[in-house]
């Protein structure tokens, strides 16, 4: 345990991990041990600094032990007994608590009650659980998985049946025995009724009815914060459908290059597409939709794309876990039809796959995040990184080539110093984001055109101008006479 010890004083704390100086503060260590059991285990290790993990040591350490004990057993409910030792450090001694993750969870502090004394391990604090969550944990323990649940308020006349025929290959009809053994319907005391499941990926109205949340927020954001959105939509459609109107807002903002190949034209992307439909379709699948009031979120951002699904990570699980491979499934039912429709290849491989991924596109990693009780998972961008790869494959001398937008941008401003609505007028513009994604950005990006207000580019009196290399991009390619 000695060399254990060493290596854990190397760690800083975490959901698994909690250093504490003494016993003083009984209550928060319990609470630390009831969010241990029910969240991923974890150890705690007293006698240590948390803050500096200076070890300074347990006095009287078999009192302290005896004491401890006493504590777990009168103040949790259910019992819970974790592993406690005492561990020699140097010349001094430590008193260390170990906790699995518990079968009986959710655990709770005896003196709130099990309806608000129940708590979950967040980061490096401890979160108290609400009623919806306090269901997800005791369904996690008994093996029930909640997409699995029948609503016999329902029938099976409220699956679209079509709308799911449509998804799967041609050779899978979706007669009374498939829809039974995908769990999309059930049979509840004689009647044929949808699982919940089946309604979150089929459900129509009766979805808009029993679940006004199941639907994807998506919103592009100008600069690296929320200050400014000038787009947004709210995806209301069937689960599956919904992934793939996600990718589309996704790629209605992103960059498309020009003709890069000198021969013909083509879509050059400045987002991971691959990455983001993995990240996306996983929100989707583990969501908790037993949650009141919170949608999926997708925040597309100058440097980055967020994508929050709510509900903390399926107990027993770490973020170390996960980005290995090991795969808990919250929504059985969901994950299982998104497999059959091939948006899923295998259980487990899309997180491995999403950094694997990344480091071959030579991205940033992305991260993972539990905010609050949502799950956050950041894909960080590359200032056209998709466009700088495209380039190297082609000759140096086409490189320079600039798109038709942005030709007629500089015929716009030649001569002139316009503000971005008076040069939209003049193009004919009214969608700002066009205008802004396949015109001004790619002129800016290759120094085509200046700003007059450089330090502050959202300024109300921001104008435009032709630079140097702009003003010479019109005499050498003869843009004189421009459309």
């Amino acid at each position: 345990m000695t060399l254990y010890i060493e290596e854990l004083l190397k760690r800083t704390e975490g959901k698994t991990l909690e250093f504490k100086r003494n016993l003083s503060s009984a209550a928060n260590i319990m609470k630390t041990l009831v969010a241990f059991a029910n969240s991923a285990g974890g150890i705690l290790v007293i006698g240590v600094e948390d803050k500096t993990k200076v070890v300074i040591g347990v006095e009287n350490p078999l009192d302290e032990e005896e004491r401890l004990c006493s504590i777990i057993a009168d103040s949790i409910e259910p019992r819970l007994v974790p592993n406690v030792e005492l561990t020699a450090w140097h010349d001094k001694t430590l008193l260390s608590v170990e906790v699995f993750p518990s079968g009986l969870r959710p655990h709770w502090m005896k003196n709130q009650g099990e309806s608000s004394g129940v708590y979950v391990r967040l980061g490096s604090t401890n979160r108290q659980a609400d009623r919806e969550l306090v269901a997800e944990l005791k369904r996690s323990a008994e093996g029930i998985a909640f997409d699995e649940l029948p609503l016999p308020q329902f029938s099976s006349d409220n699956i679209d049946v079509k709308a799911a025929q449509k998804l799967f290959v041609e050779n899978r009809q979706l007669d009374e025995e498939a829809l039974l053994t995908l769990k999309i319907l059930t049979r509840e005391q004689g009647r044929l009724v949808p699982t919940i499941g089946g309604v979150l990926l089929f459900g129509g109205k009766a979805r808009e009815m029993h679940f006004p949340d199941a639907w994807v927020q998506c919103g592009r954001f100008l600069g690296k914060d929320k200050a400014d959105i000038f787009d947004h939509t709210e995806i209301i459609d069937h689960l599956p459908v919904a992934v793939e109107r996600v990718m589309e807002f996704l790629k209605k903002h992103a960059m498309r290059g020009a003709d890069l190949s000198g021969i013909r034209r083509r879509d050059v992307w400045s987002i991971p597409l691959g990455i983001l439909r993995e990240v996306v379709i996983n929100a989707v699948v583990h969501a908790d939709y037993s949650q009141i009031g919170a949608p999926i979120r997708v925040a597309f951002f100058d440097d980055r794309i967020e994508i929050e699904n709510p509900g903390i990570l399926f107990p027993g699980l770490t973020i170390e876990d996960i980005c290995r491979g090991v795969s808990k499934l919250r929504n059985r039912v969901i994950a299982r039809v998104f497999r059959e429709i091939g948006l899923i290849e295998q259980w487990g491989s899309g997180i491995p796959r999403i950094f694997k991924e990344a480091e071959e596109s030579d991205l940033p990693a992305p991260e993972i995040k539990e905010i609050g009780m949502r799950l956050r998972f950041i894909v960080f961008l590359a200032e056209s990184h998709v466009l700088k790869k495209a380039e190297k494959q082609i000759p140096e001398q086409v490189t320079e080539q600039v798109s038709e937008q942005v030709k007629r941008l500089l015929f716009c401003l030649k001569g002139q110093r316009l503000k971005g609505r008076e040069i939209m007028d003049g193009l004919g513009f009214k969608h700002r984001p066009t205008f802004l994604y396949d015109y001004l950005q790619p002129a800016l990006q290759k120094g085509l055109v200046e700003m007059t207000q450089p330090e502050s580019p959202k300024s109300p009196v921001q104008k435009y101008y032709l630079s140097e290399k702009g003003k010479a991009f019109l005499m050498t390619k003869g843009m004189n006479n421009a459309k």
